[in-house]
């Protein structure tokens, strides 16, 4: 996992080509411009889904992971806090091989909040719950960015 501000976001450039096209449009994009739904930005190696979506208590949200696919997730609109978990005392299940991602039973290791200057990279493997209420507003918007491993 990274977690860092947006303004930061460059400095991981030189780590996987395909997270390198990533930052690349990031940074030079207006990402609250983007439609709703997919983006595609070079085939299946790296694309921005966008959506409206809606917070909720830690309770009723799950860990989940992917296997061929980091996330970069970014707010577009609101703030959620994301919680990580500990990918080598995991159990994975669930996983779905069409949309790549599965859910996790693990123990809680970390959380942060990402909100409009921050960003979180969950590399494939990590079990991260996303879309954690942090204020009576639950309204999210934001982007997750796929970048194949």
């Amino acid at each position: 996992m990274i977690y860092d501000k947006m303004s930061n976001l460059k400095l991981y450039k030189g780590m996987n080509k395909n997270l390198d096209t990533a930052i690349d449009f990031i940074i030079s994009h207006d990402l609250n411009a983007l439609p709703l739904g997919k983006t595609v930005i070079d085939q299946d190696n790296v694309f921005i889904n966008v959506m409206e979506t809606s917070a909720a208590p830690v309770g009723e949200r799950q860990y989940e992971f992917h296997k061929n696919y980091m996330d970069i997730q970014m707010d577009l609109a609101g703030t959620e806090r994301v919680d990580t978990g500990d990918s080598a005392q995991a159990e994975f299940i669930n996983y779905n091989e069409e949309g790549d991602v599965g859910n996790a039973v693990t123990t809680d290791l970390g959380s942060c909040l990402i909100g409009a200057e921050n960003f979180i990279i969950c590399m494939a493997g990590e079990p991260h719950k996303p879309n954690i209420a942090v204020s009576d507003n639950l309204f999210l918007k934001k982007a997750v960015c796929k970048v194949h491993i």
